[in-house]
């Protein structure tokens, strides 16, 4: 018998299978619809009860369904054959049939952890595993690996080559694909790592670092879903592409309840893009810039009043700007939140004020409480009070520094008078452009420097409550739900995460790990990055310090990841020798797959330049059918994306920055040698070297970019 009619049987055995499964999740979600719609109906009876219950019905019903919606592509990916006779189908959820027998095991499960877990070496009782593929309820391939030949009953099949290389080599489309049916086993064990304490993965390009991460969200949420639902799972990535990128992911395995932030956005009210150079970025991220805010947050206002003239009752009162002075430093001692103790200054000026008047001996002088009273009613006086102390926003003192002779007196004593000259200008587009990433941090500790006015406390609604004097019978069960939905209706700056994924970690700046650190206080942690990838060009120890600082006394659980899953050997040797010029003896992943194409390196002209890349990005397209990735020096991407208009929407064009984390099935990389002007540069080559599955080609003016 041919392969192919041996690989057809097979197909059509396990269709059978999936083909049951589809039909009883075409019951399930019958059956969801069902409850949804007698839900409504329970509105009819007229009861506050019958109220209650139908919503708590039509929203288990209705999240059921979306739940089935969503994990119909490629519900079923794997099969099990075990030594006990068992067999074990495992998809993205776990579905049962109406005897409650499992049909699917959710990959998340105990039961499904041999799937990634078990080898030849240690076949943990699993013969034969075997990956499914599929396009829509249609099974389409197969491939299997025998883990136990020994213990294999006559007959059984074994087809295929094995399902990750067979995926490696598809073309990625635009976002980041899940790898819940390829997961290895080094990745399954920091997938499955303790839910308490910090998990920190480590791994060079390609070794599937974020995909860990996330599909880790997915097993918590699937594993204790009261605490981390209820909590929240907080992720954060590097940029707002990188974001847009994984955004996919999480929905893919049915999870929709994670935060995905950027560094950029990961404050509210802000989404910053914008990136400053290099040296500029060190000085913002060191914990030595707190200081420099710390002195601003508690400076005078810029053109704030100096004088206060009152005209009361025929007597002349008058705070000059040492009075003022004096009162704005006693109330702004050490530690003292400038937003929070406002009303302490103006209690300040109105005793200063009334001590002039109980002097003037006035006739007539009323009570101390009338007297601010009266003061209070006063225009003059108000808007006096408005401009000498106002309500402070973040932004608008970090704005202070764009004075240089604010930012001279601020960061005299902390900062270098080179870092000064460096950081000068670097504010300048604060009022028309909005912060850069790094600035995002520093609002976010003047916030916690300055305080927030004290808001009225809402009282919280008892959900239970019908009306005076009756509450609902219910059962802590309930209430339990009850607590656990009204802990998701969070707040629009939320700190209480039950758990905190951080990638590329590495590139994480001091004050930026104090800005994650603040909404991670009471939260376990997922920590990913690859040390050689970085970017941070600032002191490593103090860099240690603010992370170790962040993640607290907690139990560390560390993985690290060996296998580049994503480049061909030839295109990784190209990244690995860059790295190798700084860092000789730094360990490197192993790339498990070769395409027999080697990378292509192009020098051209400065006047050729933009053309030469148009036509490089347009044979890449014909090359391949999945993603392009022009890269470009972070100063000239605007420049160069020009150089690309009108191509389809498969070219992306990113700096080498924001190409952190991504991935693409062909890279065009323009100006490597303008990248690489330093180690930080080298460090960043090396990462834009390695996006590329399929296709590498570099192009520039320079023959010589090598380091």
């Amino acid at each position: 018998m041919s392969d192919a009619t041996v690989l057809q049987q097979e197909i059509a055995i396990e269709q059978q299978h999936v083909d049951r499964v589809y039909t009883r999740l075409a019951e399930l979600r019958q059956d969801a619809s069902r409850a949804e719609k007698e839900g409504y109906r329970q509105a009819g009876v007229g009861t506050f009860g019958a109220l209650v219950e139908r919503d708590a019905m039509v929203y288990h019903a209705a999240r059921r369904r979306q739940t089935l919606d969503t994990e119909h592509e490629g519900l079923v990916f794997g099969r099990l054959d075990l030594l006990t006779g068992a067999t074990h189908y495992v998809g993205r959820m776990g579905i049962r049939d109406d005897a409650s027998r499992p049909l699917v095991v959710d990959w998340r499960a105990p039961a499904a952890a041999a799937f990634y877990q078990a080898t030849p070496a240690e076949p943990l009782g699993v013969i034969r595993r075997r990956m499914i593929q599929s396009t829509r309820e249609r099974v389409t391939g197969i491939e299997d690996d025998l883990l136990d030949p020994d213990a294999a009953p006559p007959g059984m099949t074994v087809v295929g080559d094995g399902a990750l290389l067979a995926s490696l080599a598809k073309a990625t489309g635009t976002g980041m694909r899940d790898i819940v049916a390829t997961i290895q086993r080094e990745q399954d064990e920091a997938i499955r790592s303790p839910a308490g304490g910090v998990t920190i993965v480590t791994g060079g390009p390609g070794t599937g670092k974020t995909a860990v991460a996330l599909h880790r969200a997915a097993y918590l949420l699937y594993s204790d879903r009261s605490r981390f639902a209820g909590g929240g799972i907080l992720v954060v990535g590097p940029s707002g592409v990188f974001v847009n990128y994984i955004a996919t992911v999480l929905p893919s395995l049915g999870e929709e309840t994670a935060t995905l932030r950027s560094l950029g956005s990961l404050v509210p009210g802000w989404d910053a893009t914008r990136v400053d150079s290099t040296e500029v970025a060190a000085i913002k991220g060191s914990l030595r810039i707190r200081r420099v805010l710390e002195r601003a947050s508690h400076d005078a206002v810029p053109g704030a009043p100096t004088e206060l003239r009152l005209l009361y009752r025929g007597a002349l009162l008058r705070l000059d700007a040492q009075a003022l002075e004096q009162i704005r430093r006693k109330v702004l001692q050490r530690g003292a939140r400038r937003n929070e103790v406002r009303g302490t200054g103006f209690d300040r000026v109105f005793d200063a004020l009334w001590a002039q008047a109980r002097d003037a001996k006035l006739s007539g002088l009323p009570e101390k409480r009338e007297f601010e009273s009266e003061l209070a009613d006063r225009t003059d006086f108000r808007e006096f009070l408005k401009a000498w102390w106002p309500r402070f926003t973040p932004l608008r003192v970090l704005r202070w520094l764009a004075d240089p002779k604010r930012l001279r007196a601020y960061a005299n004593g902390v900062l270098s008078r080179d870092e000064i000259e460096t950081l000068q200008g670097s504010f300048d587009a604060l009022a028309e452009h909005g912060p850069t990433i790094s600035d995002v941090a520093l609002l976010d500790e003047l916030d916690e420097l300055m305080g927030r006015p004290r808001k009225a406390q809402k009282k919280s609604r008892n959900p239970f409550h019908v009306r005076d004097g009756v509450q609902e019978v219910s059962t802590f069960a309930d209430r339990q739900a009850a607590a656990r939905a009204q802990q998701v209706e969070r707040e629009e700056d939320y700190r209480d995460y039950a758990h905190v994924v951080v990638d590329e970690s590495q590139d994480v700046s001091p004050m930026q790990w104090r800005m994650i650190g603040r909404r991670g206080a009471y939260a376990s942690w997922t920590i990913v990055g690859d040390p050689a990838q970085t970017a941070w060009s600032g002191d490593p120890d103090e860099l240690d310090r603010s992370r170790e600082k962040a993640l607290g006394t907690r139990q560390r659980n560390s993985y690290s990841l060996t296998t580049n899953y994503r480049n061909s050997s030839e295109i990784f040797a190209v990244a690995a020798s860059v790295i190798r010029a700084i860092l000789p003896d730094l360990p490197l992943p192993s790339a498990v797959r070769s395409t027999g194409v080697d990378p292509v390196d192009v020098v051209t002209t400065a006047g050729a330049l933009p053309a030469t890349v148009r036509e490089l990005a347009e044979k890449q397209l014909a090359d391949v059918d999945g993603t392009i990735g022009v890269i470009a020096p972070v100063s000239r991407r605007d420049e160069m994306a020009a150089w690309v208009t009108g191509l389809p929407e498969r070219v992306h064009v990113v700096t080498a920055l924001e190409a952190k984390g991504m991935e693409y099935d062909a890279v065009v990389l323009v100006e490597p040698g303008q990248i690489a002007v330093d180690k930080s540069g080298v460090r960043t080559l090396y990462v834009a070297l390695s996006r590329a599955t399929q296709r590498l080609t570099t192009v520039g003016t320079n023959p010589d970019w090598h380091p």
